[in-house]
This record gives C-alpha cells, structure tokens and sequence, in this order.
C-alpha cells in the first residue's frame, strides 16, 4: 500500500554534528512516529523572504500532500499576535521560520489537509486564527519543560477518539501556552493548572486536531500517543484514496 505523503515542514538550526553547515531538522522520533503509522514523512523547506510567505507558493507546494504536520521548535515572534516588547524568556525566533509555519497552517487548514499540530504547532495555529499567547508562564515553578504530567481530555472530541483515552501522561517542553483562543478553535483538553493542552476545530474540513505537549515522545511505548500519528495517516490515506475506492 502507498503511503500517503505527510509534509513536516523544517526547523532551521545552527549546526549539527554530523553536517558541517547550518541544517534544516526535524526530531528523529517525530519522523518515525509518522514512519510507524504508515506515513511517509517529507521535510518542508520553510521559504518566506523577509518573513512573509506567498500565499499561491504555499498552496501549490501543498497540493502535492496528503496531510501535514506542524512540529515544535523555537518561539514566535511575539509581533506576530500582538504581544508587544518580548519576554527576556522568548527564544529561537526566527521571521523565515515564523512567516512560512503561519501561512503553512492558514493553507493546510483551508484546503482540508489533514493536520496534526505539536507543541509550537498548536501555537502556530492559534495564532494563525487570529488568537494570541502567553509569552511566559511564570519561570521555573509554573512552566512546563521537561515535565511529564496528566492531561484531562474533552468528552466526545477527535482527541478522545485519536488516544482511546480520557486522560493521557503528556511530556511537555513549552514555558508559553495559549491565551486567547483563535476563531472557530475549541479547547479539548486541560492541564491541572488549567492550561489549554489541546485545541480542535469543529467543522473543519479535513480531521484536525493540535496539542500542546510532545506525543513523540513516548509514542513508541503508549498507545494513546502513537495515535495521533495513526489517525492523522489514516485520514490522510481516505483522503488521498480515489472516489471508487471509497466504498
């Protein structure tokens, strides 16, 4: 059986070790988690000189997809939801990286592909809706880096239906969270804090769903997060299957 084409557009770093330049990456157990589920992950380069994307550009890259994923990675600038005077805490802004992930997400979302956004990925997309950000959670005692904790998860949304779960060990590495909430976004889980660790979009076109915390982490040994990346293949190959197929 083909497997149907996942974009993952790239993050931008430094270096590497074993390269000799400046790379463009994405986390080796976010590629297989697609691999185990029957995805073929693509690495998307991130073009959008002077921090703007063409819209047309993005569309017609796309078409080629089946489904997206949107990855964690590094802050957006903070200008982008009106946010004012970043955050001493705010770090690995990039204008290319942010122009091209927002135009990403506007594109995946309007054309139906389906979409899975992780940790900077859900951020992307509410911001894209027109939502905004907490810049800061509040240091050390109230951020969520390196933390595995309980996430509770909404009755009777795609969520539920993609873990099998009404609550799941979530590993999380993010110290910004969601403020205001984007336009036709809903929450479908919550940290015991309170944080929003899930957002759905009900009557989207294609299945989408997004998440605060990092299901590659651990999807290899749980169930429930591994499927995330099974549902979002699965409604990619329905997708990309022919009309006479579908019966």
């Amino acid at each position: 059986m083909n497997r149907p084409l996942i974009a993952i557009p790239a993050r931008f770093a430094a270096s590497t070790s074993a390269l000799r330049y400046a790379a463009e990456v994405n986390a080796r157990a976010l590629i297989e988690a697609v691999w185990r589920a029957g995805g073929e992950p693509a690495g998307l380069h991130p073009h959008a000189p002077g921090g703007t994307a063409d819209p047309a550009e993005v569309a017609a890259r796309l078409a080629r997809f089946d489904g997206v994923l949107l990855p964690g990675g590094g802050d957006l600038a903070p200008y982008r939801y009106g946010g004012g005077e970043a955050h001493e805490s705010v770090y690995d802004v990039d204008e290319e990286q942010d122009g091209f992930d927002l135009e990403l997400a506007r594109q995946a979302l309007g054309a139906g592909l389906p979409t899975l956004a992780i940790c900077r990925g859900l951020q992307v997309v509410n911001v894209a809706l027109g939502g905004t950000l907490h810049q800061d959670m509040g240091g050390p005692e109230r951020e969520h880096r390196h933390v595995v904790h309980p996430v509770a998860i909404q009755r009777d949304t795609l969520l539920e239906q993609a873990t099998g779960a009404g609550k799941v060990e979530a590993s999380c590495y993010h110290h910004q969270r969601v403020d205001r909430t984007g336009a036709g976004l809903t929450v479908a889980a919550r940290a015991a804090d309170g944080t929003v660790e899930a957002l759905e979009l009900p009557g989207s076109h294609g299945w989408f769903a997004a998440v605060q915390w990092h299901p590659e982490d651990t999807a290899h040994e749980d169930p429930a997060q591994q499927g995330l990346f099974d549902t979002l293949v699965r409604a990619a190959r329905e997708r990309s299957r022919p009309p006479r197929d579908r019966c």
